[in-house]
């Protein structure tokens, strides 16, 4: 059973940045993929950022692409989400996503579904 926990979401003002982070018990075999999602009220959660922690390979979803980097710190067990030029569609609540094995396609890495490991979720906010 992997555990993640997010931390550093907040609320900042349009144009601004913020960085989440994803600590996870172990990245290994049995969490291979690390990915986040966000959930606004009212709508489906989607996929923003994946990243294949053995080959480094990173997939964005085209609303965050050029203002979000997705990356990891091997030594700490950490996922990080570098979120730049934030707007206020961008205001959800951020869950970080794990899942050991393959991933056949840039659509099932950005899938809720594909997930087994959840965290618990950071409200970030972002105001106009």
């Amino acid at each position: 059973q992997v555990q993640l926990v997010e931390s550093g979401g907040g609320s900042v003002q349009a144009g601004g940045s913020l960085r989440l982070s994803c600590a996870a018990s172990e990245y290994t075999h049995s969490a291979n993929w690390v990915a986040w999602f966000r959930q606004a009220p009212g709508k489906e959660r989607e996929g923003v950022a994946a990243l294949y922690t053995t080959g480094r390979s990173t997939y964005y979803a085209d609303s965050v692409k050029g203002r979000f980097t997705i990356s990891q710190d091997n030594a700490k067990n950490t996922v990080y989400l570098q979120m730049n030029a934030l707007k206020p569609e961008d205001t959800a609540m951020y869950y970080c996503a794990a899942k050991g094995g393959p991933l056949d396609s840039v659509y099932a890495s950005l899938s809720p579904d594909s997930y087994e490991f959840w965290g618990q979720g950071t409200q970030v906010t972002v105001s106009s």
